[in-house]
């Protein structure tokens, strides 16, 4: 029996590839017009810095993690998540020293161990964003914006912006207590998971999907913040609105993951089904000093690229194709042949997409070929040519034919383009 690729991942063939490259292109030069740099960070990491960054109550490191022991004896997980790794970074490498706010980006992948389903894998991409060095509520306004400018550049339609204040540490401590008297009376109805939650992390009860119709008039922590978060959570909103984003407060709001303070959001769009989360993130204030740095605030994103694909299809929206061949060089004769591999290279280095026969076939499989690859020209090549400096070129697109110069055969093809 042939072996296979590994439950909940894919592979990225040519042909789809090409839509992977543009949405990555698209983040990169979003990137660089928001002034964010990009960060390359280890796919694996010490398991404790996930302990400590996303939380060990999160249902991340308690039951979707790829753990193992390396030959040091050493705990180790592949990446769940960007955040921590890119919070490590800044860390370790001293970020926080730099006169400015360090505002990075990541693109890679992500690996959770949960059951596959549409947009959802256990080999998953993101492309993120982290910035750090700076309370100011603009700056989660900028990162919303991001966001939100990604989806409408690429194409998506009908994209909204959900928001929430998670408040800081001591406004969910006095919260915590409020939303464990409302759950009191159902605790033992809950599902196995809430009833564990309930006394490590209480929040999360309103998370729950299964749960839902429990949490029914629950407090929501947006009637429970003190007046800095409060005054946090309105700017961001006003500068949300100055920028045109649109957005809706959804107070029951609060991400999966343990870090987060003051601001927390979501990116919605229907077409995968019951998911309709396709990116979010938040402000985690306190982070940084959680995983043993000098202490800054930080506000950060994370966009599913597999999510985003299924829904750019599901809403019929059009992506690149594969940049069709600028020409195919076809060698008629032993001298001509050998001629071909030399043009071939002269065409490439002219920055032309070129390519030629390595099969020994006819002419007219090679035509069918060129065909195929979707070629705008096809260049033939004859000893007789070949001793006249000259050089047939057909258009694929007309069927018409010129005889060139063979030395000037990449100029007259890239003036062509």
């Amino acid at each position: 029996m042939s072996i296979q690729k590994p439950v909940g991942t894919q592979d990225l063939l040519p042909g789809a590839v090409e839509k992977w490259q543009y949405l990555e292109g698209k983040a990169r030069e979003l990137c660089r017009r928001f002034n964010y740099r990009e960060i390359r960070t280890p796919v694996f990491e010490l398991t404790e810095l996930f302990q400590r960054g996303v939380g060990e109550t999160t249902d991340i490191v308690e039951k979707e993690m790829y753990t193992f022991q390396d030959r040091g004896d050493r705990s180790l997980s592949l990446r769940p998540e960007g955040t921590a790794g890119v919070v490590r970074s800044y860390v370790e490498n001293k970020l926080y020293g730099e006169p400015d706010i360090s505002k990075l980006y990541y693109i890679g992948p992500m690996f959770r161990y949960e059951r596959p389903q549409a947009g959802r894998y256990r080999q998953f991409h993101q492309f993120g964003v982290e910035a750090f060095g700076s309370e100011d509520p603009a700056l989660d306004a900028e990162v919303i914006a991001l966001g939100y400018t990604f989806y409408r550049e690429i194409g998506l339609k009908d994209v909204t912006v959900e928001i929430n204040s998670v408040g800081t540490p001591a406004v969910r401590a006095k919260y915590r207590e409020h939303i464990q008297r409302f759950f009191a009376p159902v605790k033992d109805k809950l599902c196995k998971d809430c009833q564990s939650r309930y006394d490590r992390n209480p929040m999360r009860l309103l998370d729950c999907k299964i749960d839902q119709a429990y949490g029914e008039g629950a407090p929501t922590i947006l009637e429970h913040l003190d007046e800095e978060c409060a005054g946090h959570f309105e700017a961001v909103q006003a500068h949300l609105k100055a920028m045109g984003i649109p957005f809706r407060i959804n107070p029951r709001l609060v991400r999966g993951l343990d870090y987060y303070t003051h601001t927390a959001f979501e990116y919605k769009a229907a077409g995968i089904g019951a998911i309709d989360t396709i990116g979010g993130g938040g402000r985690y204030n306190g982070l940084v000093g959680q995983i043993g740095g000098n202490d800054r605030p930080g506000v950060g994103l994370g966009l599913g690229l597999e999510r985003i694909l299924l829904v750019l299809e599901a809403q019929g929206v059009d992506m690149p194709a594969e940049p069709p061949l600028d020409v195919y060089v076809i060698g008629l004769g032993e001298a001509a042949e050998r001629e071909t591999v030399k043009l071939l290279q002269t065409l490439r280095l002219r920055g032309l997409k070129a390519e030629r026969d390595y099969l020994g076939r006819k002419i007219k499989a090679q035509m069918k070929s060129a065909d195929r690859l979707n070629a705008r020209y096809v260049a033939i090549l004859g000893d007789d040519e070949l001793a006249r400096g000259e050089i047939a070129v057909k258009s694929m697109a007309t069927g018409e034919q010129e005889t060139l110069p063979l030395a000037g055969l990449a100029e007259a093809i890239a003036a062509k383009k």
